[in-house]
């Protein structure tokens, strides 16, 4: 009888549920991501205007976020240093980059290998480090940003690219 009703379980629990549960990681509802990330984001000497529509983020099961978002950077004095703005609640290693808790920007340019991203602090500017993303495969839905949960697949997506992640 036990056995039978271990059996049920696996049969009717999702196997991503099951997985979801070993990361304590999730993908962040609207409001979660509303209440970490600002209108206006704080770089530099700026407050720069976020488009909230391209949020997204991971969230564990200690209401801990990681989350990004584009900023709108038309009229500031970005010069293409940087394009999205990035909270850390928890320590997380973007390719090589270890990013402690805190607030982030990167940006990117397209070179022939991919998109050289550079992420900086956001409230110095101090650089923290640079990698290489590499082009998704084919068929791949374009992103203008999302941070994929890990029981999913670790990546940080920006376009038809991505640069693998892992939690600390």
């Amino acid at each position: 009888m036990k056995l039978s009703l271990v059996l049920l379980l696996l049969i009717l629990v999702p196997p991503s549920l099951g997985a979801q549960s070993k990361t304590g990681w999730r993908s962040a509802t609207t409001e979660e991501l509303k209440a970490v990330l600002p209108l206006r984001a704080p770089v530099e000497k700026e407050r720069i205007e976020t488009e909230m529509r391209t949020a997204s983020g991971i969230v564990n099961s200690h209401g801990k976020a990681i989350a990004g978002v584009v900023l709108i950077t038309a009229g500031y004095s970005a010069d293409g240093k940087y394009s999205h703005y990035l909270i850390v609640q928890a320590p997380i290693t973007i390719a090589d980059i270890a990013l402690t808790p805190g607030s982030y920007v990167f940006g990117w340019q397209r070179t022939e290998d991919g998109l050289v991203v550079k992420f900086y602090e956001a409230a110095s500017g101090v650089e923290r480090g640079t990698a290489v993303a590499h082009r998704m495969a084919q068929g791949s839905r374009v992103e203008s940003f999302r941070l994929w949960p890990p029981a999913d697949q670790p990546i940080l997506q920006i376009g038809r690219f991505s640069l693998p992640y892992r939690l600390e």
